[in-house]
């Protein structure tokens, strides 16, 4: 058993028992339209290790794959490129730390803000996984297609001693999963308050 919630409660939402374990997907389908994001982020750092509450045991922390972000000068003046990118953040000694030179066109001078968002979020996947089998991940800003593409590589790694939580909006992975769980909302305190006025405890 890499997690185990007993039952996540806070002010706005309860998150129902599970438990997380070798070889399984989690998705949790946050429903949260405006309060999506701030809830991933509180998930995400329980499930990594980086929060603590009570109710949730984590006995392997996950890593949750970040969405590559450039600064503005940076992009303008000296940008990212692919292998810059993988050097600094990837296990080199992984097969994942290369697998993005797989897909064609790119290379290691390809400048990662000129890729599509599927490939942004395919090169931070792979560096990822290069690190560890056990991650947090989402599918925002992809299509259907890119979407299905994403969960099946992760769904792949999983079988193979892997472990994963999907954050999700959605119920599209519902049935392509160890575990679904949808968030139980408090209606009446969340219709009261604007999204940027929306806090969690930590």
């Amino acid at each position: 058993m890499l997690i185990k919630n007993n039952g996540l409660k806070t002010d706005y939402f309860y998150l129902q028992p599970f438990e997380l374990n070798k070889g399984e997907i989690v998705v949790i389908n946050i429903q949260g339209g405006g309060y999506f994001y701030e809830t991933e982020m509180y998930l995400k750092n329980i499930f990594s290790g980086n929060l603590v509450n009570k109710e949730i045991f984590v006995n392997q922390k996950l890593l949750y794959v970040e969405h590559f972000i450039e600064p503005k000068i940076r992009h303008l003046f000296y940008p990212m490129r692919v292998g810059e990118y993988i050097r600094k953040n990837a296990n080199l000694q992984s097969h994942f730390a290369t697998k993005i030179y797989e897909t064609p066109q790119i290379i290691k001078r390809t400048k990662i803000n000129s890729l599509v968002a599927y490939h942004k979020n395919l090169l931070s996947l792979y560096t990822s996984l290069s690190k560890t089998n056990n991650i947090i991940f989402d599918l925002v800003g992809h299509d259907p297609h890119s979407s299905y593409a994403i969960y099946d590589i992760v769904k792949e790694n999983v079988k193979k001693t892997g472990s994963a939580i999907l954050l999700d909006n959605c119920n599209d992975m519902k049935n392509n999963c160890t575990t679904y769980i949808e968030l139980e909302w408090d209606l009446e305190k969340t219709q009261t308050i604007k999204p940027t006025e929306f806090k969690l405890n930590t």
